[in-house]
């Protein structure tokens, strides 16, 4: 399985400040659109279906599902990042939102005027006008290696947007594919453990006394999420850790 883009871009580009800008989502945000309609298991909170539609292209292309498993999209990673910009992360609720707006550096975090939800909304749109206009198509109904084509322009920063710098978002996007393919399932993304599955990471800490003197021993097993506990379907020791089922070497 192979993911497009550097590691190391998403820290860099999340500095990128947008200034002037109004204090406000420009107008072609998309004030009052109604979210889209549930594609799995839970209705979408603020993505539109054109906004969805374009989410879950760009995920085919960044983790995509291979012989080692399902992908980004499978995993449910567009309701992970629904999810994160419906709530507080979505409208910077705590973060200081009063300005100056001048360049910051990539140690001081997010600089930008815009929320991550106005970053989300005109991006989007700014990059379905481009796709148009080059392709006649907006991007989810690009073929595959337009997709790959325009993801790579803008991982690049070789596509101008009306809106906000392209590092900015691609950065954003490609930060929170990689959160919602790997974070705890509670959260939305990584259905079936399918991150956790892929790099044989085991969920909620156990109890590991009798692997210490394992050496070069894999621990392999099955992964056991926060939910699983909460639903109880998980066996949990008299201290509530859970206790993990092997799974044997070869299956």
């Amino acid at each position: 399985m192979t993911a497009l883009g550097a590691a190391g871009l998403p820290g860099e580009a999340a500095a990128v400040p947008v200034a002037p800008a109004p204090t406000h989502a420009p107008a072609h945000a998309h004030h009052g659109a109604q979210p889209a309609a549930s594609t799995g298991d839970e209705p979408f909170q603020f993505l539109t279906a054109p906004e969805v539609a374009f989410i879950e292209a760009a995920l085919e292309v960044l983790i995509p599902a291979d012989e080692l498993g399902p992908g980004a999209r499978e995993a449910g990673v567009a309701n992970f990042i629904d999810r994160q910009l419906a709530g507080a992360f979505g409208t910077q609720a705590r973060g200081y939102r009063q300005g100056p707006w001048a360049e910051g550096t990539p140690e001081q975090g997010f600089q930008s005027v815009l929320t991550p939800q106005q970053i989300y909304r005109v991006a989007i749109a700014d990059i379905n006008r481009h796709c148009r206009a080059q392709y006649g198509s907006t991007f989810d109904e690009l073929n595959p290696l337009q997709r790959q084509e325009v993801l790579t322009h803008l991982e690049a920063g070789s596509i101008a947007l009306e809106t906000v710098p392209v590092p900015l978002f691609f950065g954003l996007l490609w930060t929170n594919t990689q959160e919602g393919f790997f974070a705890d399932p509670m959260y939305g993304g990584n259905r079936d453990k399918a991150g956790w599955a892929l790099v044989g990471f085991p969920g909620v800490a156990a109890v590991y006394i009798e692997e210490i003197g394992k050496h070069n021993v894999p621990y392999r097993v099955e992964p056991v999420s926060i939910g699983d506990i909460q639903r109880g379907q998980a066996r949990i020791d008299a201290h509530g850790h859970p206790v993990h089922t092997r799974i044997k070497l070869g299956s």
